[in-house]
């Protein structure tokens, strides 16, 4: 069996896409990348596009934060962003490979980015399904209660089929869901949001978005720093650029390179970056990658000239759709 993480939603702050002027200037570029490569007939055009990096050619998504986690059987979901409706289609459509329910859904917090996609998820309205909740947050029940309101919402909270439970989590204390280790820890954020270590089959997840990181060392982190130890691949809130960053502080989101000092730090095995700004295309996250590359490169040339030893970090930017298996 393996530990497998598809991230259905890795956009930030609420769902973005560019609008019909933009992609078409994309695709205008995506074809003139192909003519001067020398193609010219349309039976390449496929396998051009296929042997292009995935977000290059379709961007980086429009939904917002949905993370889900699989291991064998069981099943468990970080946060209710609008990605979630994706997880409600494949159900819908009988395509789960897994067996339906009972669902875990572990909330972070809840901004409208990580919670507008929970009326969506069609399992609330099937008679004999369970969802269970978990948060640190003591209002869970009365918050999830609150999204299944009208005029919010036409279906009131009484009304839906399923059993819900809610589950409040004592703050780093792990609990186990399955084959799951699940512990959260807090993270740098205005309003309270905790960051999830999930472990599984020996491997290790760290889900730390939304994060400022204004605590990096170890010793500003204290009791939280187990959430970056042992970690196979962490999940990082990577919203701006460093001059961004200095400029929006305390709005509770981080650059690349605030994950990256973590990372060499603790030995951190793989980083994908998310968050993705509501207003960055495509363009301007690949941009981002291209900074953090430049970052990293520096920083491995300031090391060998030390004769110092980088830890080898694989790392990238998060695009829906993708799935890890650790």
């Amino acid at each position: 069996m393996s530990f497998s993480i598809k991230f259905w939603g890795v956009r930030g702050s609420l769902p973005s896409s560019p609008p019909p002027s933009v992609w078409a200037q994309h695709i205008e570029g995506v074809l003139q990348n192909f003519f001067t490569a020398g193609h010219r007939s349309a039976d390449q055009v496929s396998m051009y596009i296929r042997g292009m990096e995935e977000p290059v050619v379709g961007g980086y998504g429009s939904a917002t934060t949905c993370v889900e986690l699989n291991y064998g059987n069981d099943q468990i979901i970080i946060d209710g962003g609008s990605g979630i409706r994706s997880i409600s289609e494949r159900i819908l459509k009988g395509t789960a490979t897994r067996k339906k329910g009972p669902y875990h859904i572990f909330m972070t917090h809840f901004h409208w980015d990580h919670v507008i996609g929970l009326p969506f998820f069609v399992p609330h309205f099937i008679p004999g399904e369970e969802i269970h909740y978990y948060a640190v947050q003591p209002e869970l029940e009365s918050l999830i209660r609150g999204l299944f309101k009208k005029p919010y919402f036409p279906v009131p909270f009484e009304a839906l089929q399923a059993k819900i439970h809610f589950h409040v989590l004592e703050p780093r204390k792990m609990i186990q869901v399955g084959e799951f280790k699940v512990t959260p820890y807090q993270l740098d954020h205005p309003d309270p949001c905790w960051g999830f270590k999930v472990q599984a089959n020996g491997k290790s997840y760290a889900h730390c978005v939304d994060t400022e990181g204004t605590r990096v060392t170890q010793e500003e982190l204290g009791a939280d720093l187990p959430l970056y130890q042992n970690i196979d691949l962490m999940y990082f809130d990577a919203q701006y650029t460093l001059p961004e960053l200095a400029e929006k502080a305390n709005w509770g989101h981080s650059a690349a390179q605030v994950g990256l000092e973590i990372a060499f730090r603790e030995g951190i095995k793989r980083v994908l970056f998310a968050h993705h700004d509501p207003g960055a295309r495509t363009d301007h996250v690949l941009e981002l990658r291209r900074q953090t590359r430049e970052y990293y490169e520096a920083v491995a040339r300031a090391s060998a000239a030390n004769n110092e030893t980088l830890p080898n970090v694989s790392w990238d930017f998060a695009h829906e759709g993708l799935e890890v298996v650790l």
